[in-house]
């Protein structure tokens, strides 16, 4: 199931729907119509578990593309939001989890050219979150440094806390899109919460594609460009700590929620590898791909 937060007009409230086709199926109105009381929002749907997503897959499944009035719209007509508008916690983003990105950080970056032994973790807080096509602010007070990172983000659905490996997989909803912008000169005594926190630093979307339509996570293609020039472009088969072990790694200490987000690193690629150094800058276009859920697209404007 592909699932999005869209508004159908500039003043209607967010709603929770689903993909099918060219039409976007709000699933609090077509479940209403069903006898099955589904939620408006993401983060409630989430917190129903597995047998929800069951549930909804068979309700349209069941219509074959047949939907009551009132409960659709076309998806060209909408506009799509980022998945969790506003996460309940911070997103867990993990640092180095890509060989050759380790080796660009190192000669650029001055982190440890030896990989890690443990995954490498930040945060990013909730205000960071933006939606498809809404801006990336450049603050020109704050960075001259301003860079990309595409990488693949993992949604829980049910609360981990100390779990085996084996099971780890079990504990996610869905998979989504996630670029963590870094203001690469914001690090402050080596901690990058700050560099990598600011407002709108985290785009997301389109979609949560939900965890039975990718059974493997570890097969992905990912890759950016910036004004249509390609920067990145690799596997997730590629991450040192591959999306079981970071579920397994973090509940070893923090417990895992429905609707945390884990971002699972990025390739090698990033500006502040290239030669000579590579920034963005107002006017610059931004695009990330993953593989199987989709693209997200967003200009980088001058913060006012």
């Amino acid at each position: 199931m592909r699932l999005v937060t869209y508004r159908a007009t500039i003043e209607a409230e967010a709603r929770l729907g689903a993909i099918a086709g060219d039409l976007v199926i709000d699933l609090a109105r077509f479940g209403a119509v069903k006898g099955v009381p589904f939620p408006s929002t993401m983060l409630e749907f989430i917190d129903l578990g597995p047998q929800a997503v069951a549930v909804a897959t068979g309700l349209i499944s069941e219509a074959n593309g047949l939907f009551p009035i009132g409960t659709t719209a076309p998806l060209t007509n909408v506009k799509l939001l980022a998945p969790i508008p506003r996460p309940r916690k911070n997103i867990f983003g993990i640092g180095l989890n890509y060989t050759e990105h380790v080796a660009e950080s190192a000669k650029s970056l001055d982190t440890s050219p030896d990989l890690p032994r443990q995954p490498v973790i930040f945060s990013k807080p909730p205000t960071s979150v933006i939606g498809p096509d809404e801006p990336i602010l450049h603050n020109k007070e704050i960075t001259q440094q301003l860079d990309w990172e595409i990488e693949l983000a993992a949604i829980i659905g049910t609360r981990a806390k100390g779990v085996a490996r084996e099971d780890a997989l079990n504990h996610v909803f869905g998979y989504t899109v996630l670029i963590d912008m870094s203001a690469r000169d914001c690090r402050r005594a080596g901690q990058w919460i700050y560099s990598k926190g600011q407002d709108s630093f985290a785009p997301m979307g389109p979609v949560v594609v939900t965890a039975d339509e990718i059974p493997d996570p570890q097969t992905l293609e990912l890759w950016l460009t910036v004004n249509g020039v390609e920067k990145q472009r690799s596997n997730t088969a590629y991450m040192l700590f591959k999306v079981d072990e970071l579920v397994t790694d973090i509940a070893q200490g923090i417990t895992l929620e429905p609707g945390d987000i884990i971002a699972t690193g990025t390739p090698a690629g990033v500006g502040a590898g290239m030669e000579p150094q590579e920034w963005v800058w107002p006017g610059d276009v931004i695009v990330g791909t993953v593989e199987g859920i989709g693209t997200l697209r967003h200009p980088v404007v001058a913060a006012i």
